[in-house]
């Protein structure tokens, strides 16, 4: 694992793996509370532009496509954390129901159209309830997180400059519009969300679309699904491009999950739903870990992995009020 200037990240990978990272820029503010309480809010659909591309050029992946471009996920049942080649344990069945998933990582771009409209702040905080999954009670915006965000968009734009070499967001639009966001701690992730119209995706959510659900593929873009062959040309990642975040969908469409998602290896980790546990909970049907923990799930792998930190299975967890130079996210939304 590539270990450049920084901090060290710890956790722990799918099939109870000991993991440790280095991505550098992390700030620590306190972890946060339990999800609780809150109305059943942020009840959109995939439907119409959100606004983070309202008069955003359309920039991303290889043919220019609309940044916001959001993709149907249909639900079905398989095992969280299994591949059937590096991690064989599979002890835990998860069902989710039909979502959509983003086909891009948040971009610098549309995160900017966040900022400019004053959101992701003390002052204009998510509502009570926003960004929930319909089907788990609890688990919208608690006004308990308020705290956790920036006091205003000064503080906001100056938490995202987490760590010189790797952050890719900058005050004035510049050259990296189209690469994913990064420096975005848990709260901020999901009021970006909530105010897309979207929500988190769970971990569940977000394991089923890398592994191409019952497919249980062990990279997203595997065929046969066990397949392990991967190089610079599927993935952003240290086989040979791990200088820093890369544009969202530059290695698509070869590189895609099974339903058309871009970068869910590679580029940067992705925040989902879920406090972190280990064992998973069970049952789990259109299940997330409400439970406060001592992080949040993060998935996807980093552009300064190599490739043992990409399988679709491999998880760790974060503090959720910690900033880092290898995080961003990737919205989901409520099925049509």
């Amino acid at each position: 694992m590539s270990e450049p200037q920084g901090v060290t990240m710890n956790g722990t990978g799918g099939g109870g793996t000991t993991v440790t990272g280095t991505m550098g820029g992390a700030t620590n503010s306190p972890a946060g509370t339990a999800a609780s309480g809150g109305t059943a809010g942020g009840n959109t659909t995939a439907g119409g532009t959100p606004p983070s591309c309202s008069g955003l050029a359309s920039t991303c992946g290889p043919l220019g496509e609309s940044c916001c471009t959001s993709l149907p996920v249909p639900g079905g049942t398989f095992y969280r954390s299994y591949d059937g080649v590096e991690y064989t344990d599979n002890s835990y069945p998860a069902t989710v129901d039909d979502f959509y998933l983003d086909k891009y990582e948040i971009t610098v771009g549309r995160f900017r159209q966040f900022v400019n409209a004053g959101m992701g702040t003390q002052a204009s905080p998510p509502v009570s309830g926003a960004g929930a999954n319909p089907l788990i009670a609890g688990s919208g915006w608690d006004s308990t997180w308020n705290s956790y965000l920036p006091a205003d968009t000064a503080s906001l734009k100056a938490a995202m400059k987490c760590v010189a070499i790797y952050e890719t967001w900058t005050d004035p639009a510049g050259s990296n519009e189209s690469k994913p966001v990064n420096c975005m701690d848990w709260y901020t992730a999901f009021a970006f969300c909530a105010w897309d119209g979207g929500r988190l995706a769970t971990e569940a959510e977000w394991n089923y679309a890398a592994s191409g659900g019952s497919e249980q593929r062990a990279y997203p873009w595997s065929s046969p699904p066990t397949s392990t062959t991967i190089d610079d040309s599927y993935v952003v990642y240290c086989g040979g491009s791990c200088a820093s975040a890369q544009n969202v969908g530059s290695k698509s469409p070869k590189g895609d999950g099974k339903w058309g998602q871009a970068d869910l290896a590679g580029n940067v980790w992705e925040w989902t739903l879920d406090w972190y546990s280990s064992p998973y909970q069970m049952p789990c049907d259109d299940c997330a870990d409400l439970v406060a923990a001592a992080g949040r799930v993060i998935r996807g792998g980093v552009f300064v992995l190599d490739a043992s930190g990409l399988w679709s299975s491999y998880r760790i967890n974060y503090g959720a009020g910690n900033r880092n130079g290898g995080i961003g996210s990737r919205c989901a939304r409520n099925s049509l």
